[in-house]
């Protein structure tokens, strides 16, 4: 693990590059098939690097690391990055909510809604696939150029005097979808994290975001004191 480690750090190996084969690992440090598999499950593990089904193992590209601790914007993260933040919108539509919807963001049935899909990058790559639900009567004049001119939640504060006060997100792991991967660049069922987002305006739900983040390329910190 450690000689590995060392040459991916050093530049030996580099991102998305073929690692040799299981066979090939055990003769070059010379050990067992078991201790070599044990070795790349565990370098699968800590995000180093990354197998495709009958194509073999390649090296992972570095994570960005969100802190959880106060409230983020993901463009102002990736800026503090040294990284090129850039949001594509994928669609923009108006919708009326179902039960389901209704209950999560704690709304009435049928009321209606903004449905944005965004792909959100930095310096080019994809990382994120965002849904996001948007009451329309906190936003009547919202579109989906807005968007795209600015940030979202400079355009509540800018246009509306809205801001986020508060955010509760819950984190559960899942696969990337079919839907999804097309956009993320990579396959379908590839491990991924799943983040829901509640924002409020004070007591007032403003954005309920459902967020699909690469798990090769996004990594969460939680600081417990």
């Amino acid at each position: 693990m450690e000689e590995i480690i060392n040459k991916i750090d050093g530049q030996v190996y580099h991102e998305h590059e073929k690692l040799p084969s299981e066979r090939e690992l055990c003769e070059i440090y010379d050990l067992s098939r078991i201790t070599v598999r044990q070795a790349l499950q565990e370098l699968e593990r800590e995000g180093y690097i990354y197998k495709l089904h009958g194509k073999g193992t390649f090296v992972a590209s570095k994570s960005i690391t969100q802190n959880l601790v106060k409230l983020y914007s993901f463009t102002e993260e990736m800026k503090k990055m040294g990284k090129t933040p850039t949001t594509k919108v994928l669609s923009f539509s108006e919708i009326a909510l179902d039960n389901h919807l209704a209950k999560q963001m704690n709304l009435e049935p049928l009321e209606e809604v903004y449905q944005v899909v965004r792909l959100r990058l930095a310096d080019g790559s994809p990382l994120i696939y965002e849904t996001s639900y948007l009451p329309k009567k906190l936003f009547p004049n919202l579109t989906a150029t807005d968007l795209v001119e600015k940030p979202m939640y400079d355009v509540f504060k800018e246009d509306y005097q809205i801001v986020v006060t508060k955010a509760i997100e819950r984190f559960t792991a899942s696969l990337i979808r079919e839907n999804e991967a097309p956009h993320l660049g990579v396959e379908v069922r590839q491990p991924a994290m799943i983040l829901k987002r509640f924002a409020y305006y004070h007591d007032e739900l403003i954005e309920y975001t459902i967020s699909v983040a690469r798990g090769d390329k996004f990594a969460y910190t939680v600081e417990l004191q």
